[in-house]
């Protein structure tokens, strides 16, 4: 069994759905928890495959995605420490909605949903907290929705970086936690568009040297 170290466990005791308003059902959700590992790339599960757990990342980087009949991929989501997904399965869908990738080595929290079941129906206060995470995650994806469409492709990169500046700075570096192609699905952006979206913000004053992004000057991108 995979022990979590202080790091991992306070993320966990801090996600969203743990948040019960009572150590006793923390405690049992804590304990209801496997945690697991997956090296980079390993699929977590595919599309319409029988849908067995919910989970949390603790370490590292999820990628959520659907295939078309050409297969050609389209991310949903890429869910990092602290992001739970499956949300929507708890109360009942049997199947799987998208696919899951690990995009580089990660640790996360499983939960088997036939167990959490049973501790809803056992537990309001967890069955209360659930639900409470089912809508945060129902609020975050219709932000994204309106993002996307309010937003063109150079500004949800500048929002993007600016969520990441230090407060106060006037301008900062930053080395992505991930590849720039987990990046472009983080924005909803093919990869081609996420690199003529930084080329857009050269004149705000953004340098990309391979993963290390220099933002020359913060007050200018906020402007963007």
């Amino acid at each position: 069994m995979i022990k979590l170290n202080a790091k991992a466990k306070s993320i966990l005791v801090q996600a969203s759905f743990m948040d019960a308003g009572d150590e006793f059902a923390t405690a049992k959700l804590m304990e209801a928890s496997t945690i697991t590992t997956a090296s980079a790339r390993t699929v977590l599960f595919r599309e319409s495959d029988q849908a067995e757990h919910f989970y949390c990342v603790l370490n590292g980087y999820v990628r959520l995605y659907r295939l078309n009949k050409d297969c050609r991929e389209a991310d949903v989501r890429i869910c990092g420490p602290g992001d739970t997904f499956n949300d929507c399965l708890i109360f009942g869908a049997d199947r799987y909605h998208y696919h899951a990738q690990a995009t580089e080595n990660c640790t996360f929290a499983r939960f088997e949903l036939s167990r959490l079941r049973s501790m809803i129906e056992d537990d309001p206060k967890i069955a209360k907290t659930l639900m409470q995470c089912l809508s945060r995650s129902l609020v975050t994806t219709l932000d994204c929705v309106a993002n996307d469409r309010l937003q063109t492709a150079p500004q949800r990169v500048a929002n993007y970086l600016v969520m990441q500046c230090p407060s106060d700075a006037a301008s900062y570096s930053l080395r992505l936690p991930f590849q720039k192609s987990v990046l472009a699905g983080k924005l909803g952006l093919a990869p081609e568009a996420l690199s003529r979206a930084f080329s857009s913000l050269r004149d705000a004053g953004v340098i990309v040297c391979g993963r290390v992004i220099k933002v020359n000057d913060v007050a200018a991108l906020k402007q963007f």
